[in-house]
Order: structure tokens, then C-alpha cells, then sequence
């Protein structure tokens, strides 16, 4: 499922740290025109419920290309997917970040910017991947990441322009009062806190019995020592094998000492996305396979009776 490789192509950006209905809908945020320095909370809103997309101008990011599906709004970011010439580009929108990241350069961006806002580049596979970072007064950035099937260096200039016209998008948004709020049915994993779900004795012998959930700036995903739980939206797929864990059909996988145990839910009308709820859980002094997934399966049975 492409959320995956998402978290492969941002990773140096946070850390282990989306329709007719229901489709986001656009109701403008609280920003108000200003002279001072603009945080990220008076330009974007609640967190939690913000509305990705509504910062992606598909006409002014896409140019002449052409989309190849609506865009997806998932609870932490916006991925739109375009064909430009002989070459599809993957533009991501989201997550916000904080905190220090050497990855993290100036960058002379060329266009308008609200008061105090200003834009670095990511050096972060800096071949393959142009990354922006649109940078509040208060540190926190909104990261947008452009790739394409033609990975060649040469095609960076094509890829930062694209990434460009995005930060562009999203100023514009801010500048217009257009961020838009996300629109959850009642039964929507959106609404739940993962955090929450991942504080319970229950699960101190699989987490740490010293730790404690910290979460994402988003709202949408949360680490509590050895284990991380993350909500999102996605494209429908065909799973493979499936087992029944916390009363819900679950896939359960290994990637080296992590395993990662994933649910899905249908978001009613939207037969093409789904929710998914994904579970992680990295084994102690780096074991595999068996023993960490009977860790990751025992959490699961704990969190996913959790979900609506």
C-alpha cells in the first residue's frame, strides 16, 4: 500500500514518526490578516483536524500535466499524483514537523510569503527527492515532497519546481484563509487519540513499563517506548493473508526487527480509500520475526477493540 512507501521517502523528516462523503470539506480557518510574525497554529488551525488538501492548488501545482486520480486527504497529509510529458509525479503535503534536523538547509524561495514564514530544502535524498519545508515563526514546518518515476538527478529541476509551486499553493491558502477542516463520519479512526490507546498497563510489557505515549504533532500518530501506533487514509488494495486480532482482520509483517500489524476500515460511499490503523513494534536488542511479533500481536488485541 503506498502509505508505506511514503514513510520510506519521508523518513528523514519526522519519525516512525486520505469524496462525496466522506470528502473533505473546505470551511475556512481562523486566520486573520496580520502584521506580525505568523505561527503555525494561527495559520493552519487545529492540527488534528486539518484538511491537507485544502492547501494543494491542483491547478497551480499540476501546470499542464495531468492528474491521474483525485487527490487523497489522509489525516496527515495530502498526496496528489500527476503525469507531466512521459513522467508521473508524486507530490506529498504534510506531515507538520518540529524540532532539529540537520537535513534541514536555507533555501532562497522566490515567491510571496505571509510575515515570519519563511522556506528551507531537505538535503534528504536530495537526488530523488526535492523536498520544501514552509517554516512558521514558531519552528514548526509543513513539509512537501515531490518524486517521480524518473528517478534520474537530472530530473531534480523538474521535481523542486513542482515542490516550489506547492509551497506556493499553500501560502496562497494561508494568506486567503482557505485552510479547510477535515469532514469525519462519526465512526471515523480520525476522531480517536492514539495516543490514548496506547497508555494502558496492558501494554507495559511490550512498550516499556517506564514509558510513555508521545505524541506526533498531528494528533494522528503516537510512540510509546517500542511500540507506535499511526492512523491514516489509503487506497483500497487486495490484502493478503489476514488473521483475526482485537476482533478485527489484521495483516501481520515483518521489515528486519520490526513488526507491523495492520487494519483496515471502509469509509462508508468511498469505496476506492480506506482507513487503516497500523501497529509497530521493534524488537528488544534487535530480534526478529517470532518473538516480536507475538509482542506486536498481544498489543494488537489491546488496541484495536480500541477503534470505533
Amino acid at each position: 500500500m503506498r502509505p508505506k512507501s511514503l514513510i520510506a521517502v519521508l523518513g528523514g523528516l519526522f519519525l516512525a514518526a486520505a469524496c462525496a462523503a466522506p470528502e473533505p470539506a473546505v470551511t475556512p480557518s481562523p486566520t486573520t490578516a496580520r502584521d506580525e510574525a505568523l505561527t503555525a497554529a494561527e495559520a493552519l488551525g487545529d492540527y488534528s483536524s486539518l484538511d491537507y488538501c485544502s492547501l494543494v492548488d491542483q491547478k497551480k501545482v499540476i501546470g499542464g500535466g495531468n492528474a491521474v486520480k483525485p487527490p487523497l486527504t489522509s489525516f496527515e497529509f495530502c498526496r496528489l499524483e500527476f503525469v507531466e510529458g512521459a513522467n508521473r509525479y508524486t507530490v506529498t503535503t504534510g506531515p507538520i514537523t518540529s524540532g532539529q534536523d540537520p537535513n534541514n538547509q536555507p533555501y532562497d524561495y522566490a515567491g510571496l510569503l505571509p510575515e515570519g514564514v519563511s522556506v528551507q530544502q531537505s538535503t534528504f535524498n536530495e537526488d530523488t527527492t526535492c523536498t520544501r519545508l514552509l517554516t512558521f515563526a514558531d519552528g514548526i514546518r509543513l513539509a512537501v515532497a515531490v518524486t517521480s518515476d524518473n528517478t534520474a538527478p537530472a530530473n531534480q529541476a523538474d521535481r523542486c519546481r513542482i515542490a516550489d509551486a506547492t509551497v506556493g499553493s499553500a501560502s496562497g491558502a494561508i494568506t486567503a484563509r482557505k485552510v479547510g477542516r477535515l469532514n469525519l463520519d462519526q465512526r471515523s479512526w480520525g476522531r480517536v487519540a492514539p495516543c490514548a490507546t496506547l497508555d494502558q498497563h496492558e501494554l507495559d510489557a511490550a512498550a516499556g513499563p517506564e514509558t510513555k505515549p508521545a505524541p506526533a504533532l498531528s494528533g494522528h500518530s503516537c510512540i510509546r517506548g517500542k511500540v507506535s501506533f499511526s492512523l491514516s487514509v489509503g487506497a483500497d488494495t487486495t490484502p493478503g493473508a489476514t488473521e483475526a486480532l482485537g476482533g478485527r482482520q489484521a495483516q501481520v509483517v515483518t521489515s528486519g526487527a520490526f513488526c507491523q500489524v495492520t487494519t483496515h476500515r471502509p469509509i462508508p460511499g468511498t469505496p476506492e480509500r480506506v482507513e487503516q490503523a497500523m501497529l509497530s513494534v521493534v524488537g528488544v536488542d534487535g530480534a526478529e520475526g517470532d518473538a516480536t511479533c507475538a509482542a506486536a500481536r498481544e498489543v494488537a488485541v489491546v488496541v484495536f477493540p480500541k477503534l470505533p
